[in-house]
């Protein structure tokens, strides 16, 4: 191999990776299927595809295109080279609106040339669900569909032109009439015109074996229609010319709610006559929320367009007069319609796992049958899987007769295993008598081709071979697919993972506290490849940064299941090739609520950062911010908060402090607070307020680096009512809950003094023995609290998180913990549910800013949308992440990543905001990010409608241009 790689570096100009991370990212694709290659080249032109097929033929090795590698057959896996083309080969070359067609590049993904076309009102027909990742060259590798496929067909009809290179280095330009055909193929096509016209059977979503019927004289002998869903075992494409459509310039969502699936299915058929331009359809068991669904059990999600608003409702209207439904809704506001999307579009990873957590698998994802047919098939496929003792979730392309499930097969036991392979079998035939199509949108790859014969005959079969030897003699391109397949039940991924459960510090409750079923969640899906944030969603920030495989979560969870599987990373824990994966991990938990199997990429990272450093001496920035606590309750009993801030503000020394303590140079260092909160509250006297007791937690940052924040929210819970006090600060039994501040005598000759902490740098930094002795030290503290009612209100997102999601984890062995993290609420769920009476003032001001990414993903953020609206807060809150998160933005070596994602939505808000405009963050991280790169300062909501509750509210709240207010010298707010 090591000729190999050399020969490729001297031939190509494009990337060529021979390396653990290279080869570990692609083994894999959203399938059940795992090959291992000996090398991936990212070429950059098609001659650079040429010379990689040249060298590669010369040694014999396969190669397999790879678009998004979101194909769930095991087509887009070779144990060869791999061409990535979504690095280089991945422009829109041309659009030309008038001819209504594109020039694209086969790594181009399909949002890009959505985006393009849009302007000219054309689209782009076939829209899969992976639409925001999935390649132009993946669709016509697969022949993919979509949702609108009952409108604009398959991408085989979409598609006009082919540039492909052969095997052996023919570059051919596929079309009609015989275009670019390479020799032999029309003889062969001519001598088996009976079977071309006989052999194949007509369905929409005939997707299964090579399209040989498109050779046809009376078809128009089109080589590119019959090259597309060839999965690159003919030829490699290079460039494509597709066809665009016009897309209507108003549409509108009718869903449609029946009793069941099988009324869903039976109907779907009957509402073609109405020109839809979808019909979907989904059971009840995929949806996590049902919100905005109309009554049922199932849903057909049926679009029309129309010229106008008042058009595309009028058809809408017109298909549920036609429908015998439960319920309807039609749905015309395109932000409604999009989160009704959403579900649907969803419903690829939310198959993966049964109502009750179980897993499920694809590999008879997306048979279709006639549409007319498909209530009775449906029947007849559930009492299958009740014959096996399976069970699965349908769900897809109603109106084009394509389901799409994920069955519970155990697929890591050998009678698991076998159950598999006689299931499939067996729902072949199945499908074969209702005359449909093994694959119905995705292709057959390893997972069907073995069973082809049973839908097209040994002979047909046959001359699929025999076409496929016309194309590419030497079997080099992507050989095991469609013809002497590979079995459907070896190569499994499970197979290379340990039996055993690995030992591990967290908890993980979702996976039976298994670290090997966690890091099987990610499927492939690919969600977390998306190159921008849509709305409120925050995964992947350090993809969108990279634009690197390795830097996404289903990257970093593929090294994760090398890492295990120990075959291809062979250093476990200490893998140097997972860590540099890892090290651009925010710890965001975008991917714990946006990946559509929660995927919790901070809680891996932080499990491997602990063992990857067991015994052995930690980055700096472990101890200087890992350890940060620590340190800032120092400087806090010493009092030198001062000189700490005077040092801080010498160049060089504090050039000096960044560098010993693993700190970026570009930062600077935040000041510390002249007074902490804690000993504000200690010299405040007594609160107002006599409603519900509720317990604010001094976490470190509110504590040491924003005391303002804390006042102001002790100023607004006792103005709406509430009974303010802190945690314990000495363990006594029986003690009442008090305000940190009671003393006796006898007490103090058994207590513990100490202070509470969530853990969270500790647990960032993968720390996690000294994160379990920070916590139980917290619980013995909480214990007090924990025997009232009292609610702990968390001023810090990140924090609030930590107790809510990581400290239960962590501690799954104490009781305690789950207790603590039931009890911890949010300043504005605080508000919301004790203080339901209270109104805040009005501000009646825009406010822009970012959700924090922990309370996207975590904690939720209703109740503070609904705090803003009743305060006249006005304007919506960006998505994605502010960089900073903690100490990543801190660390060295990640400031040009963090300053990157600042850029991606947060910061262009700001700055395009109206001068009057209410700059809100609530995370410390997200406002020490405002300050240092725009210069404007955030404030936390509580800071604001403080700011409201006192006298002069216009005064105290005209800020500069930046709507922020300036601080006085012991940071409070001037005017107060």
């Amino acid at each position: 191999m090591s000729d190999l790689e050399a020969e490729l570096r001297k031939a190509v100009r494009g990337d060529v990776g021979f390396d653990v991370t290279s080869r570990a990212l692609v083994t894999m694709d959203a399938s059940n299927y795992r090959r291992v290659p000996v090398g991936v080249v990212a070429p950059r032109d098609a001659g650079d595809v040429a010379a990689v097929l040249e060298v590669c033929r010369a040694h014999g090795v396969p190669v397999v295109a790879r678009g998004g590698g979101t194909s769930i057959a095991g087509q887009a896996t070779g144990t060869g080279v791999v061409l990535d083309f979504t690095r280089y080969m991945n422009r829109l070359v041309a659009l030309d609106a008038g001819a209504r067609t594109a020039v694209v590049q086969p790594g181009l993904v399909l949002d890009r040339l959505q985006e393009a076309a849009a302007p000219h009102g054309l689209r782009f027909g076939p829209d899969p669900s992976t639409h925001s990742r999935c390649t132009l060259g993946g669709m016509i590798g697969n022949n993919s569909c979509g949702s609108h496929s009952v409108a604009w067909g398959t991408t085989a009809d979409n598609v006009r032109e082919l540039d492909v290179l052969t095997a052996r280095g023919e570059r051919l330009r596929l079309g009609q009439g015989w275009a670019g055909a390479p020799d032999g193929l029309r003889a062969l096509a001519e001598g088996e015109l009976a079977r071309l016209r006989t052999g194949f059977p007509e369905l929409p979503r005939r997707i299964s074996g090579y399209a040989l019927d498109a050779l046809l004289p009376e078809r128009g002998a089109d080589v590119a229609r019959s090259f597309c869903g060839s999965e690159g075992t003919l030829g490699v494409l290079t460039e494509a010319v597709v066809s665009l459509v016009e897309a209507p310039r108003a549409r509108a969502l009718a869903v449609l709610g029946y009793a069941d699936e099988g009324a869903a299915a039976e109907a779907a058929a009957g509402l073609l006559r109405y020109g839809p331009l979808t019909v979907e359809g989904m059971a009840a068991d995929l949806v996590r929320s049902a919100a905005g669904l109309p009554r049922g059990g199932a849903w057909l999600f049926v679009e029309t367009g129309g010229e106008s608003a008042g058009e595309a409702r009028a058809r809408a209207e017109t298909i549920v007069r036609a429908a015998d439904v439960v319920d309807a809704r039609v749905v015309t506001d395109g932000a409604e319609q999009r989160a009704l999307w959403r579900i649907r579009e969803d419903a690829s990873g939310t198959a993966t796992r049964m109502p009750d957590g179980t897993e499920a698998w694809p590999g008879w994802e997306d048979c279709a049958v006639p549409p007319a047919r498909l209530g009775a098939y449906l029947r007849d496929f559930r009492a299958l899987l009740t014959a096996h003792g399976l069970r699965g979730a349908p769900y897809g392309h109603f109106g084009d007769g394509c389901i799409h499930v994920r069955i519970d097969f155990d697929l890591l036991t050998e009678a698991g295993v076998g159950r598999f392979r006689r299931f499939s079998e067996e729902l072949a035939d199945l499908v074969v008598a209702y005359g449909g199509s093994l694959s119905g949108e995705h292709g057959d790859g390893q997972a069907r081709a073995e069973l082809l014969p049973r839908m097209y005959g040994d002979e047909t079969v046959a001359l699929f071979e025999r076409a496929k030897a016309v194309w590419d003699p030497d079997d080099l391109l992507n050989p095991g697919m469609l013809v002497r397949p590979a079995p459907l039940d070896s190569g499994l991924r499970f197979a290379v993972l340990p039996r055993e459960p690995v030992d591990v510090a967290f908890g993980y409750p979702g996976d039976g506290g298994d670290f090997t079923a966690a890091v099987r969640r990610c499927v492939g899906v690919a969600k977390c490849r998306t190159t921008t944030a849509s709305g409120p969603a925050v995964m992947c920030p350090s993809y969108r940064a990279t634009g690197e495989e390795r830097h996404s979560t289903r990257g970093r969870a593929r090294l994760l299941h090398e890492m295990l599987a120990g075959e291809v990373v062979t250093d476990g824990w200490r893998s140097e090739e997972v860590r540099e994966a890892l090290d651009l991990c925010l710890s965001c938990k975008g991917c714990r609520s946006d990946c559509p199997v929660e995927v919790d990429m901070a809680t891996y990272k932080a499990e491997f950062l602990h063992h990857h450093y067991a015994g052995r001496r930690r980055p700096a920035a472990h101890y200087s911010m890992g350890r940060l606590p620590v340190w800032l309750r120092w400087v806090s009993r010493t009092r030198t908060a001062p000189l700490v801030n005077a040092l801080a503000g010498v160049r060089p020394l504090a050039w000096v402090a960044k560098r010993v303590g693993g700190i970026a140079v570009e930062r600077d260092i935040p000041r510390l607070a002249g007074e902490t909160f804690s000993r504000w509250w200690r010299g405040r006297g007594s609160g107002d307020g006599s409603g519900d007791l509720v317990v604010l937690w001094p976490d470190t940052f509110t504590e040491h680096l924003s005391p303002s924040v804390g006042r102001a929210a002790v100023r607004v819970l006792e103005a709406a009512g509430l009974r303010v006090a802190l945690p314990p600060t000495l363990r006594m039994r029986g003690r009442p809950v008090g305000d940190g501040r009671s003393r006796s005598a006898a007490a103090l000759l058994t207590a513990r003094r100490g202070r509470v902490c969530c853990g969270l740098t500790y647990v960032s930094t993968g720390q996690l023995d000294h994160a379990r002795v920070v916590l139980r030290r917290t619980l013995d503290l909480m214990e007090p609290v924990l025997e009232t009612e009292a609610p702990v209100v968390v001023l810090e997102p990140s924090c609030a998180a930590a107790l809510r999601g990581d400290l239960p984890e962590l501690l799954h062995d104490d009781p305690r913990a789950a207790r603590l993290a039931a009890r911890v609420l949010t300043f504005a769920e605080t508000l919301e549910r004790h203080a339901p009476g209270w109104r805040p003032p009005r501000l009646d001001r825009p406010a822009v800013g970012q959700t924090h990414c922990h309370q996207h993903a975590v904690l939720g953020d209703t109740a503070d949308r609904g705090l803003r609206e009743a305060a006249g807060l006005d304007g919506e809150l960006t998505g994605g992440c502010c960089g900073l998160a903690g100490n990543f933005g801190f660390e060295d070596g990640h400031f040009e990543v963090s300053a990157t994602c600042a850029e991606e939505q947060l910061l262009p808000s700001v700055r395009a905001a109206d001068p009057s405009a209410v700059v809100l963050a609530d995370g410390f991280s997200c406002r020490t990010q405002l300050e240092q790169l725009a210069g404007v300062r955030g404030r936390h909501l509580a800071e604001v409608l403080a700011e409201g509750l006192d006298e002069g509210l216009d005064e105290g709240l005209d800020g500069g241009p930046d709507g922020g207010l300036d601080e006085g010298p012991e940071g409070r707010p001037d005017g107060r």
